[in-house]
């Protein structure tokens, strides 16, 4: 699984570097780096949505610094699990 985050300039101002931590360490913390890839990417074209996430390249996520776990949780263990 490929989840990309966007870090471009819009994104980089509404806390993606804090995405990617968080997400590194959730990661580690699951024993999935095997797994999963983080990737970055300059300027998904959704500004207005935050940051920018996508997983496999497909659906759009919204997802700020305070909700990166619940989307962990929500979006990416889920998709692990089939």
């Amino acid at each position: 699984m490929t989840v990309t985050i966007c870090i471009g300039s819009s994104c980089h101002l509404k806390g993606s570097r804090d995405i990617v931590s968080r997400l590194q360490t959730l990661i580690a913390e699951h024993g999935l780096n095997e797994q999963v890839t983080l990737a970055g990417a300059f300027c998904s074209g959704n500004c207005v949505q935050g940051v920018v996430v996508t997983i496999d390249g497909e659906q759009v996520h919204s997802v700020s610094p305070d909700n990166t776990e619940t989307f962990f949780q929500n979006e990416i263990l889920p998709r692990l699990a089939q």
